[in-house]
């Protein structure tokens, strides 16, 4: 997909090279509840098998995330309308390296997509925010690790990448391609749409009068519906598309779908214990949007999915 010609004026901050102690403890758990305790937030790939470690009784969410208290380091904040070339600005954090690059692309494209699509349905539009972190980093629903997984934060309207998960993304999950990693940053791009739209806080409310099984069914439509947001993007630029895009989304999707995930982990699969949506659920929802590039045919919550 050619998507070269980032748009300078996004919001992007680097955590990228700061120090922050070992995250974990009652106060990261606290930090993390608007994440996972509603188990929609993170809305990353990998977080999934986190998620289902939690669940599945294989440990505790301290233990799994380490002990002690976390430290923040002060953040090198890129604002809007900062200098394209004035040192710490939105040129230099997405100039890294070309992941950087590539992911910045994919927001700045995504940001103008969606912003064109409110516009055209008389809704105001607030854009989120892009950060970059390398193994550990911060986040205003608490500590963000690379182990989490791309994830968006409610809390500040953030976006957070570890870029590292790219290569664990084309190694791990055998999902090579700029599209595939397009994907990623597209979906979670769908969550701060739901959160713009209020689906995201009706969900949360739902969940905290429903049981476990029912809070992961609500998570899945949650998850799916973001998907297809993912392919609403996509077919809004779809005169930037190249042969094998959808190819390398349909992989992505595929790899990390519930069922799938699961399989590779532990051999079996627990339907009641999803969050996200089965391979076959991810790729259809995806391919929904792609096909029509309408907002209003995402509506996961209505009939089966």
């Amino acid at each position: 997909m050619r998507l070269d010609d980032f748009d300078k004026d996004i919001n992007v901050e680097d955590q990228r090279g700061q120090s922050f102690g070992g995250g974990g403890g009652g106060g990261l758990l606290l930090g993390l509840l608007p994440l996972v305790g509603s188990r929609f937030g993170c809305g990353g790939i990998v977080v999934l098998l986190i998620v289902f470690a939690v669940f599945g009784g294989l440990g505790n969410l301290g233990g799994l995330l380490g002990g002690g208290g976390t430290t923040s380091a002060p953040h090198t904040q890129v604002s809007r309308n900062a200098p394209s070339g004035a040192e710490g600005g939105a040129a230099a954090a997405c100039s890294v390296d070309e992941v950087t690059r590539s992911t910045c692309n994919a927001f700045s494209s995504a940001e103008n997509t969606w912003e064109q699509l409110f516009a055209r349905s008389g809704e105001p539009f607030q854009a989120p925010k892009l950060v970059f972190y390398s193994g550990r980093g911060q986040s205003g629903c608490g500590a963000a690790q690379s182990a989490m997984g791309p994830f968006y934060c409610p809390s500040d309207r953030g976006i957070y990448i570890d870029t590292g998960f790219f290569n664990e993304l084309e190694q791990r999950f055998r999902a090579a391609g700029d599209f595939a990693q397009y994907y990623v940053m597209a979906h979670e791009f769908g969550h701060h749409i739901q959160t713009l739209t209020g689906t995201s806080e009706q969900v949360r409310r739902l969940q905290a009068r429903a049981s476990e099984a029912e809070g992961n069914a609500l998570s899945v439509r949650l998850e799916l519906q973001a998907d297809c947001y993912a392919g609403v993007w996509a077919a809004q630029n779809r005169n930037r598309m190249e042969p094998g895009d959808v190819q390398e989304g349909m992989r992505a999707a595929e790899a990390i779908g519930d069922d799938t995930l699961q399989r590779e982990a532990t051999g079996r699969v627990a339907p009641e214990s999803f969050t996200h949506g089965t391979s076959a659920q991810r790729q259809a929802w995806l391919q929904r949007g792609l096909q029509s590039g309408d907002p209003a045919v995402c509506d996961t919550f209505s009939g089966a999915i």
